[in-house]
């Protein structure tokens, strides 16, 4: 999941419809070998330039929805848009307002690309995933597609947190899975602050290693709760490389 998220940088996998998933910088090996194809591609022109793909991998049967992380002037935009805004997915539930308006504008083109390959391949598992911005629009993407009905899978790396407490539980209440993963000491996670009345989907699966150290089983630990202050909300000093480095390099040299 983690070399789908790396994908949505890639130019390639985000302005070609219907080709390979594939990485020039070799940081989707796995995902080349599952010979996964894109139903649908978008870059968008509007403010939010919320940018991705929808994939289908025969080879594990999946159906893939993958957003890519800040990468423009209107990414970082998107991402300081600290006001919450309701939102319909539950009674009293506030969302961020950059984040939530990213998924507004992709949710027409990805939510019928999802509907036609799930008729098309019923036994499909379909997945959201997503690092940094696109970690927090995978996770409303998977909220509200399971709110429609849809068994979905979350996997997210190092992202932001998205919405008040009461949609942090809503959304992990949802059946599908969550899966969200932070790093050392990040410090994008920790984004916006809780003082601003912003949670985390539980569980939070914290990867204790460095910087530039091979991940092993063990290194991981796994934290319950909306606010948890343990894991990657622990660090008081943190290094933005840490947001670059998820199972290895977290590259973006293939979007250049």
């Amino acid at each position: 999941m983690e070399q789908y998220a790396s994908a949505a940088y890639c130019k390639k996998n985000f302005n070609s419809p219907g080709d390979r998933i594939t990485c020039s910088d070799g940081t989707c090996p796995l995902v080349q070998a599952a010979n996964a194809t894109s139903a649908i591609e978008y870059n968008s022109n509007l403010l939010t330039d919320v940018t991705g793909y929808v994939a289908l991998d025969p080879t594990h049967k999946l159906i893939v929805v993958s957003f890519r992380g800040s990468a423009s002037v209107q990414n970082w935009i998107t991402n300081l848009e600290f006001g919450a805004v309701p939102t319909s997915l539950c009674t009293g539930c506030t969302v961020h307002r950059g984040f939530w308006q990213s998924w507004l504008d992709s949710r027409p083109a990805v939510t019928a690309a999802v509907n036609q390959l799930s008729i098309s391949n019923p036994t499909y598992k379909i997945v959201t995933t997503g690092h940094s911005l696109g970690g927090a629009i995978a996770t409303l993407a998977a909220a509200d597609l399971r709110a429609a009905g849809y068994q979905v899978a979350l996997y997210t790396f190092g992202a932001p947190r998205v919405s008040n407490s009461k949609l942090a539980n809503h959304i992990t209440a949802q059946p599908g899975g969550n899966y969200r993963v932070t790093h050392w000491n990040d410090p994008v996670p920790n984004i916006p602050p809780i003082l601003f009345d912003f949670a985390h989907v539980s569980p939070e699966y914290y990867i204790n290693r460095p910087n530039a150290l091979a991940v092993r089983a063990s290194d991981f630990r796994i934290y319950e709760g909306v606010t948890n202050l343990r894991g990657n909300a622990a660090w008081l000093v943190t290094d933005v490389l840490a947001h670059f480095w998820y199972f290895g390099s977290f590259s973006i040299k293939c979007q250049l």
